[in-house]
This record gives C-alpha cells, structure tokens and sequence, in this order.
C-alpha cells in the first residue's frame, strides 16, 4: 500500500478543523476535491475515516488511530521540504494568532522588513483578545497572554506583564478615590469577559503570597480590551489591565492610577506552535521573527 502524502494532509486538517468547507479554505480548494480525496483514502485504507452528517464531521475509531501517525508524517515531510530551502528563502504560509494591540502597534507596522527578506512568504495574521483553538483552527502558531493550559501546544516563555488600577478622573470624582480594599463596596469595575459570560464581577488583589478576588458591582460588560479601556475613559469604572497598554492612556490625562499597591497577578506571556518536535523551517523563522519584535516589550518572567 503506497498512501498519498496529499491526501493525509487533507485528512488531518479536517480532522483538526472538523469542516470539509474551512479546510478546502485553508489548503487553497474546493470542498468537493476534499470530499474526493478523502473518499480515495478511505477506499484505499478499507475503512472510515469520519462519521458524517449535515451540521458535523466526527472521526471514527478507525480516524482517531490514524490521527496522530498522520500529523508526524505531514509534519516530518513538510520539514523535509523545506530543509534545503535555505538558499531560495522560505514559502508558503504561516497562520498566526496574536492579540489585538499586539498586532496593531508592535507586529504589523514592522511585517515589512520580514516580507522583504523572504518575498516568498505568505502570513495570515488573526487579531482577537479571545482564546482560540489553535488545533482546530488552523493556527501554526499563537501568542498568549494568561495560564497556558494547553498542553499540546509548545513554545517559549517571552515575559510577563504587570498590571496596574485605573478609573477616569469622571469616574473618581463621582464615587471617591478608592484608598484601602473595602472602599471597593462603594465603587464599580468594568467587567471584561471575552465570551461575554456570567462571571461574578470581581477585583483580583494580592493576599498572604497569592492572589484573591474582591466581588464588586459592575453596570458594563465588555468582551475587547479596546472596549475595557474606552469603558473606564468613559467613567463606568475600574479597571486592571497592563502597564505597557495604560502608558498610552495615561500620558493623556484620561486614566488615572488608584490601589497603587493591590495590582492583580502579573499575566505570562508565551509564544507557542502546534507542532510539537517537527517545527518547520518557515514557522520557526518566523516565530524567531516574532521573539525580536517582542523581546523588550514584555518585563522578564521570573521563575518561582
């Protein structure tokens, strides 16, 4: 049996994406071609490889064994193909996930320079502030801001970021500068909640070596950090977000800082690939690429 390398690379991306349609987008064909070429597979195997309905595509036993076998060997021939590509530059494309400000003042203002050393590269770039699914949905790498708590995903640390208090001088002078923790029954926060969920708003603080939550009131919730902040702007509450976004705001005169010693946890900062020990060529360059853009940016991660 002589198994086609195209067709397993079909395979294990509607098997990570779970739609023919979003597949066949990503490889650049139509759905019907996905649909034959996995028909083909399955007939040359002798089994079935996805359980198929109108709304959703599910792998079968028999899929869920071949699963991981066929990522190592897409992965291990798509290194193969580059490893002697040095000399020509890098191709094809490299799918990233980054956050929203992330991308707008620090990544794409210098994406240039990248391109015009390897002309050949392609990047797809999506800006979101929520957590994605970098299996499912495509992504070859993603920076995170947060508790990593993907274990298939594999990266490097970049640093921290320090948060820091803020309320408009609106906002303060309407309910007081909040000066100790219980002052924090008479104030509001804005909530940031990225699926716009039913969390109890809250006021992260330190206490005895760790962190606690101080429930508050809230009258906004928001799902952007670009929203999280215009809300505080616009006198609806406190807020904790990173020193490095507040430089901004502050510099104008629009934030001011308040419990200057009750700061929420420092948020880690990882760069990370889906593609465990067979990173190819063109997604490690890049993500080199991406650790000098970021390298001063964040504060150094302290190991405990």
């Amino acid at each position: 049996m002589s198994l086609d390398l195209d067709s397993l690379k079909i395979f294990v991306k509607v098997a990570e994406l779970g739609n023919f349609t979003r597949a066949g987008e990503q490889l650049g064909m139509p759905k019907a071609r996905v649909s034959l070429r996995l028909k083909a597979l399955e007939a040359e195997l002798g089994c079935q490889l996805f359980q198929r309905s109108t709304r959703v595509v599910r792998l079968t036993p028999d899929g869920e064994e071949l699963l991981p076998r066929a990522r190592r060997l897409v992965q291990e021939a798509d290194e193969l193909g580059t490893l002697f590509q040095a000399a020509r530059g890098l191709r094809g494309r490299v799918r990233i996930d980054l956050p929203v400000n992330v991308a707008r003042e620090l990544i794409l203002p210098r994406l240039p320079e990248l391109l015009a050393r390897h002309p050949h590269l392609e990047v797809l770039i999506n800006t979101t502030d929520r957590r994605t699914e970098p299996f499912r949905e495509g992504f070859d790498c993603v920076l995170r801001v947060g508790a990593q708590r993907d274990s298939e995903l594999v990266g490097r640390k970049l640093g921290v970021l320090r948060m820091m208090n803020y309320a408009s001088p609106a906002y303060l002078k309407k309910y007081g500068t909040p000066r100790k923790l219980e002052d924090l029954d008479r104030n509001l926060v804005v909530h940031y909640s990225p699926g716009l969920g039913a969390e109890t708003p809250s006021f992260e603080y330190p206490h005895e070596g760790g962190y606690r939550e101080w429930p508050m009131r809230s009258m906004v919730t928001v799902s952007s950090v670009d929203a999280y902040v215009a809300a505080c702007r616009a006198g609806l509450g406190i807020i904790q977000i990173p020193r490095r976004r507040s430089r901004l705001d502050v510099g104008e005169g629009e934030l001011v800082e308040v419990l200057p010693e009750l700061t929420c946890m420092p948020m880690p900062v990882s760069l990370l690939h889906t593609y465990g020990r067979s990173l190819p060529r063109r997604v490690r360059v890049v993500m080199n690429w991406l650790t000098e853009q970021l390298t001063n940016y964040f504060e150094p991660h302290e190991e405990g």
